[in-house]
């Protein structure tokens, strides 16, 4: 058997032995958040923009920025922060 092969047989035999152990709900979560960082944006994963996960310190930050921008003045924010035209044909 391949080394690649190898590793991912011991992952799903540690995985579902785990599930008799201490339940299947808490491994799925560890496994789903690791795994679910580690998929590229291509094939439907977080994209580049997306902000950081909760309870980070990353996440602080961002939410401090994002209250900072919030409390500016409007014509202080910049390009970015002004919400796009409404077009006409939507409104109908």
């Amino acid at each position: 058997m391949p080394t690649s092969a190898r590793r991912i047989v011991t992952i799903l035999t540690v995985a579902l032995a785990g599930c008799g152990l201490a339940g299947c709900g808490t491994i799925n979560e560890k496994i789903a958040a690791g795994v679910s960082d580690a998929i590229p944006a291509a094939v439907g994963g977080l994209p580049a923009d997306a902000p950081p996960r909760p309870g980070t310190a990353k996440y602080d930050e961002y939410m401090r920025e994002r209250e900072r921008k919030r409390l500016l003045p409007a014509s202080e924010r910049g390009e970015e922060a002004k919400p796009a035209p409404a077009t006409q044909g939507a409104a109908r």
